[in-house]
Order: C-alpha cells, then sequence, then structure tokens
C-alpha cells in the first residue's frame, strides 16, 4: 500500500468537505491511531494483518485531510511502551516499518510532486540500525518539501520527549551556548521534537479509549481533543469530519486559551528579564538605585542579547541532530 493515496471524494463527500471548509478548519490534527488489535481479533485474522490494515487506513486519511485542507498530520505509530509487548509482535512490528519506509523511498517522486516532507518524532536510538537508516534516508530525502507534513511518532513517549529537551538545553548551557537563566517554557518547546510544527490544533483518538497514552502531552495543553469509539482500520471520512465540527464548535474557545497563554508566556518572559538585569546592576552599578529609563533600556539590551543566544543556540541545536540524520542516512544500503 503507497503512502500517497490518489483519488478524489464523491460528490457527497465534496459537498460535505466544502461545507467544513466555509468555516475554521484545522491546520494540524495528530492522530492516535488505536484498535489494530482489536480489529484483527474482530476479522479473525492475525495480529500483523491488523497492523498492516491500520497503515493503509492511515493512508486514506492523509488524503482526507489534504482534500479538507489540513495540511500537517501527527500520528503516533509506535510507543517506546511498545517495546514491552510480545517479542513476535514487536519483531513484526519493526518489519513491517522497514517495508513502510522502504515503499516510502521507492514513492519519492510521488512524494516530491505532491511537496510532502515526511518527519520521524522519536529515539531513533532505541531502534534497530538498519531501520534507523532507512527512516533517515526518508527524512532527508523529503525534508526540503513544504506543502504539507506528516510527523510519524516512532519510538515516542511525550515524557521521553520532554526529558530529551532539558538534556538538551543542558547541553547548551554547558557548550556556553546560553545561560541557566534562558530556560523557560518557550524555549524548552523550541528543544522538542515537535519543534518544527505548529502545535495540534485538533487530537483524535480512535477505538473509545479516553486517554493520551504519553502522547504529543506538551503540545495538546490548548487543542481540541476528540475521542471517537471505531477502530483505527474502520475510520472513515465521516468520521474525520464529525472530528473537525467538533473543532469548529470549540474553535473560538481554543484560540482564546491559546491567546491567553501566550500573553502569559510574555508576561514570565519579560519578568525573569527584569530579575536578571535587577541581579547585574547590583553587581555592576554604584550602589545606587537605576532610574526607571535605565532599567527599561537595561531590560530591553538584556533582551535582545538573550534573543541572539537563544537564536545561535537554537541554530546549534539543529545542525546537531541534521547531522545526526545525514550520517545515518549516508550509511544505509538502499538506493
Amino acid at each position: 500500500m503507497s503512502w500517497i493515496r490518489e483519488g478524489e471524494l464523491n460528490l457527497i463527500e465534496r459537498l460535505s468537505a466544502n461545507v467544513l471548509k466555509a468555516g475554521p478548519v484545522p491546520k494540524h490534527v495528530a492522530f492516535i491511531m488505536d484498535g489494530n488489535r482489536r480489529f484483527a481479533r474482530k476479522k479473525h485474522v492475525d495480529r500483523q494483518e491488523g497492523h498492516s490494515q491500520g497503515f493503509n487506513k492511515l493512508a486514506e486519511t492523509l488524503r482526507w485531510c489534504l482534500q479538507l485542507d489540513i495540511p500537517e498530520v501527527t500520528v503516533y505509530a509506535f510507543s517506546i511502551e511498545n517495546f514491552n509487548r510480545s517479542r513476535e509482535e514487536v519483531d513484526g512490528l519493526m518489519e513491517l516499518a522497514k517495508l513502510k519506509f522502504l515503499r516510502l523511498l521507492d514513492e519519492r517522486d510521488k512524494l516530491e510532486k505532491h511537496g510532502v516532507c515526511i518527519r520521524v518524532l522519536g529515539d531513533l536510538t532505541l531502534l534497530p540500525l538498519d531501520l534507523q537508516q532507512l527512516i533517515a534516508k526518508a527524512v532527508v530525502a523529503t525534508r526540503e518539501h513544504n506543502r504539507c507534513f506528516l510527523n510519524v511518532c516512532f519510538a515516542y513517549t511525550s515524557r521521553h520527549e520532554m526529558a530529551n529537551a532539558v538534556r538538551e538545553m543542558a547541553w547548551g548551557v554547558e557548550q556556553g551556548l546560553i545561560k541557566a537563566s534562558d530556560v523557560s517554557e518557550a524555549l524548552l518547546s523550541e528543544c522538542l521534537y515537535s519543534s518544527n510544527s505548529p502545535n495540534p490544533d485538533l487530537l483524535i483518538r480512535t477505538s473509545g479509549e479516553v486517554r493520551l497514552s504519553d502522547f504529543l502531552l506538551w503540545q495538546t495543553s490548548h487543542s481540541c481533543l476528540v475521542f471517537q469509539s471505531v477502530l483505527w482500520p474502520e475510520y472513515s471520512f465521516w468520521n474525520l469530519c464529525d472530528a473537525v465540527i467538533q473543532y469548529q464548535c470549540n474553535h473560538a474557545s481554543i484560540m482564546k486559551a491559546r491567546e491567553l497563554h501566550q500573553d502569559e508566556q510574555h508576561r514570565q518572559q519579560l519578568e525573569a528579564d527584569h530579575a536578571c538585569v535587577a541581579q547585574l546592576l547590583r553587581h555592576h552599578g554604584n550602589g545606587k538605585p537605576a532610574d526607571g529609563a535605565r532599567r527599561r533600556e537595561a531590560v530591553a539590551e538584556y533582551g535582545l542579547r538573550r534573543e541572539a543566544r537563544v537564536k545561535d543556540f537554537l541554530e546549534a541545536l539543529r545542525n546537531k541532530r541534521d547531522s545526526f540524520l545525514t550520517r545515518l542516512a549516508s550509511q544505509a544500503t538502499v538506493a
């Protein structure tokens, strides 16, 4: 099954899509694709067939998203906790992933035609080396594409991602790229695996489970969460439409919450800059308190220097991550 599924909506689906697109449409949708194993039991097939049918449904869902003008999709493909499943199932999932990424590399021309950028979010070092290399080759081959984006969370949990972001900031401090006082909520966001993407507008979980299972916990604090009972391989265009409608019904409150959170982040950063400047003035001043004008000027100057440090650090972090992927991709043996 192809990663990119060609085809058009039927007349009723097209009419419905046009009605939905008259309102606010999410620009980034995340999916917890749950229910593959239950689907396999329901259909009396083996688990691997259930997972294969789940991948086929992903390709179909990506087509629906494009036709609804949703340019970015993130999917929970394999949790770090899935390594605790039976050896047979984990090995089967690794083999399935190899086959799908090989297929993706075979479809490079089609991905380029549609401008699809593939990103894989997670700790690749936990995976078999040959799979790491295939993933890196796929990511490097499509990273210049910019019309639509598919983020595949593989060997991922949100807690692992946040812990890694903290380690990246600690590395920046150790390297002298940033100061400990530069560490903030906003900077942590920039150090996540998902830093190249806006936060999801809508998160959908199938199969009737009502929990996030350690998926995008940081990024979905101001997202619309929709839980649907349908098993993932049985997901339909109409299930997606229902989720988009729920997002539209809650759009105003979501936007308001995001705006308030952004304002609070700005306030906290300004407060932190004031505290740093006050400490510097105490250490380097003549003992006299600075007047208001001098203090405001010092805070503005400090803010510019902090922003420059953070910019250089994030550039160094991007280069480190890109070099890791490029090196892995160069080791891949596929054509």
